[in-house]
């Protein structure tokens, strides 16, 4: 009889455990949909919506579901977009590529690749804006290379480890908007994340030849040759040293 007297007291030790536990759950979700009411209402113009805080509460919980399920869908939408804005810029369609991204950001609008893929198909979008007759092409290319400048700027705001934008933004001032002086600690930055990076040490090669840093160019070159394993790089790296070292003894 102890036994089952055991068994009996066992049992009704994790019911009550389970009606704890259960209790903790309804006590946070209804803590939760409490919360989110007040923010509501807190959000909203002349004081809140008409609903009283208990009326939002009933409301939240009643809808929970759906609201979940939304979210769920909108964040498949995002990576739809992306996705698509991808395959765009991959067939060279840039300029399709950028409106879907600009939809991709609205669903996520703190993803840095979101923002390095607008800089990238913003910068093909300038290059490839021609000024026909009838055209504002010189206004759309600035306006494109502003938006590419602008979209590697954010996606390093959001992560500062992310080298590609840091790339991206060092070509763009080396050999579009011809401000190389901003292109060097984006470079060296890149080259610090990515070192063996070859088009990388052209680039900021030529951004400190262009600033009359031609020492440290040269000593970029012979970097290059020293890592490289192709020759036609290998050669193209002499060849811009002899220029270089020839304007440092001119």
């Amino acid at each position: 009889m102890k036994i089952k007297k055991d068994v009996v007291t066992g049992l009704v030790a994790v019911a009550l455990i389970a009606l704890g536990i259960y209790g903790f759950y309804r006590y946070d979700k209804s803590k939760s949909h409490g919360e989110l009411a007040r923010r509501i209402a807190e959000i909203s113009p002349r004081g809140g919506p008409p609903e009283t805080i208990e009326g939002l509460k009933a409301a939240i919980a009643a809808y929970e579901a759906q609201i979940e399920l939304n979210i769920k869908e909108a964040g498949q939408t995002g990576v739809y977009w992306k996705i698509l804005a991808t395959r765009y810029a991959d067939r060279g369609m840039h300029r399709d590529a950028l409106y879907a991204l600009e939809q991709a950001v609205r669903y996520n609008a703190e993803d840095p690749a979101l923002y390095y893929l607008t800089g990238v198909s913003a910068a093909f979008a300038a290059k490839s804006s021609l000024d026909f007759p009838g055209s504002n092409g010189e206004e759309s290319r600035a306006r494109y290379f502003a938006l590419a400048e602008d979209a590697y700027k954010r996606a390093i705001a959001f992560d500062e480890s992310y080298a590609r934008p840091r790339y991206g933004l060092g070509v763009l001032y080396v050999f579009e908007l011809e401000r190389p002086a901003e292109a060097i600690p984006q470079l060296e930055r890149y080259l610090q994340l990515m070192s063996s990076d070859v088009g990388a040490m052209f680039a900021l090669a030529r951004a400190f030849y262009v600033t009359g840093r031609n020492t440290m160019a040269a000593e970029l070159y012979d970097r290059i040759i020293s890592v490289s394993k192709d020759e036609s790089v290998r050669e193209e790296a002499r060849k811009n040293r002899e220029i270089v070292l020839g304007s440092v003894y001119d």
